[in-house]
């Protein structure tokens, strides 16, 4: 299966993989995004707990000093620059003192009321910086402690910089697998893709083997999706082999229905005697074959571009070098070739034609010796094509004289019975098949004529 730009099945798995990258991309933010909007309002809870376990374990002495042992169950309040801190400060003039936790060996600064108020919970939250230069986060409260409103200010703090680090934390973990899953549900979205195209490429190579003439319909188990494709298909090519037979079968009744006048003619013309006669018979035989030719040619046309003819070359040619030695045991006659298949894109009696006027015109001038080779085209401007070279060792044509030669009803040595069509008849031939004839000077000095046809493969 061919895979690029103009590819469906790349089509569909680059579509499925950005859709894939930007979905995963949107869920990535929207789960981090939750994951740091519950981690931080888990982390304000959980200050908010130990605020009121710090007031809870914090009275004023009779003398008016600030006392108590808060315990809030976490030794990070213990360790010196932690960011995890609280303190107790006097606001009223009759209290005297300061707690503050044994990580905090300095104090913090707090903003003014008119930067961060109170809000409903008569608490105030705000982000500072703290000793050691992390981020903390401070959840402030003032509280009365005694019925002679002597009131404090209660502070706890805790380190920002570890719930940002925690959060980044989750996040790449969370990239990383989430990469993970989308590589693996890409890699098997491509194989599911690729593996139900599967038979599209069934179908490509079925219609390759209709194509080379080695079946004759698209067959096998095929998807609901695409039996009607196939079903269609068939009924296109069995519509074509009908019109084709169609069309040979008219060819048919018209040669036959010409056949008897012609032949009348043909008998009158020799039962006439002198010149006249010969005359006769000579251009009713003339019109015989023009007429076989121009009927040959319109089933060539309406059957060129068929996708039923492929014709094998090398077993065709090795009957017919076989036939030719028979005919000729006084010559030499021998094929080569280097290819293992070359396949005719057209029918095997057109090419039988072809090659059979050329190899008996060898055959009838040739001294001792006539050459088939048949290979690939190898120029890069005949990519698509094959050759079929026929050389003999007899007279040759001067070059001057290769395309007269060509030209209907042309003949250079009279003394050889025919009508002078043969070449031009093959000529013509290979043009409908869109092919090319030359003759040119052989090694030996005879006629070396050179078939370009195309090939099927």
């Amino acid at each position: 299966m061919r895979f690029g730009p103009k590819s469906v099945a790349f089509r569909v798995i680059a579509f499925s993989t950005i859709w894939a990258v930007a979905a995963f991309f949107v869920i990535a933010t929207v789960i981090s995004t939750l994951y740091q909007n519950a981690s931080q309002r888990n982390f304000d809870s959980l200050l908010s707990a130990h605020l009121f376990n710090l007031i809870g374990a914090v009275e004023v002495t009779p003398l008016g000093r600030l006392s108590g042992t808060p315990q809030l169950g976490d030794v990070r309040y213990t360790v010196p620059n932690s960011g995890w801190y609280w303190s107790v400060e006097q606001l009223s003039k009759e209290i005297s003192g300061k707690l503050r936790s044994l990580s905090m060996v300095r104090d913090i600064a707090s903003p003014p009321l008119t930067q961060v108020p109170f809000d409903i919970d008569f608490q105030r939250r705000y982000q500072a910086e703290g000793l050691d230069g992390e981020q903390i986060r401070v959840v402030e409260s003032e509280f009365v402690l005694d019925a002679e409103n002597r009131v404090a200010r209660f502070r706890v703090m805790g380190n920002l910089s570890e719930l940002e680090e925690e959060i980044w934390q989750f996040r790449r973990q969370l990239y990383v697998y989430l990469a993970l899953f989308g590589l693996g549900m890409i890699a098997i979205n491509a194989l599911a893709i690729l593996f139900g195209l599967r038979p599209l490429d069934r179908v490509r190579h079925a219609l390759s083997r209709i194509r080379e003439g080695q079946a004759e319909k698209l067959d096998g188990d095929l998807p609901v999706e695409i039996a009607p494709l196939a079903t269609e298909m068939n009924a296109l090519i069995e519509n074509n082999r009908s019109m084709l037979e169609r069309s040979r079968t008219q060819v048919g009744n018209l040669a036959h229905s010409l056949k008897t006048p012609l032949a009348v003619l043909v008998n009158e013309g020799r039962t006439i005697s002198g010149d006249k006669g010969k005359l006769i018979v000579d251009q009713a035989a003339a019109m015989q074959l023009q007429v076989q030719h121009y009927l040959q040619r319109a089933r060539i046309a309406a059957q060129r571009d068929s996708v039923v003819f492929r014709t094998p070359v090398i077993p065709l040619l090795e009957r017919m070098v076989r036939v030719g030695k028979k005919l000729n045991p006084n010559l030499k006659i021998s094929l080569k070739t280097s290819a293992e298949t070359v396949i005719f894109a057209g029918e095997s009696e057109d090419f039988e034609e072809i090659i059979g006027n050329l190899l008996e015109n060898a055959w009838n001038w040739a001294a001792s010796s006539v050459t088939v080779t048949a290979d690939l085209a190898t120029d890069a401007e005949q990519d698509g094509y094959f050759r079929v070279i026929i050389e003999d060792d007899g007279p040759g044509i001067p070059e001057e004289k290769a395309r007269e030669v060509l030209k209907r009803g042309k003949r250079l040595d009279e003394s050889k019975p025919g009508t002078g069509l043969g070449l031009s008849i093959v000529s013509d031939m290979i043009s409908e098949y869109e092919g090319q004839l030359g003759l040119e000077k052989a090694v030996g000095g005879g006629l070396k004529a050179v078939v370009l046809l195309r090939s099927a493969q």
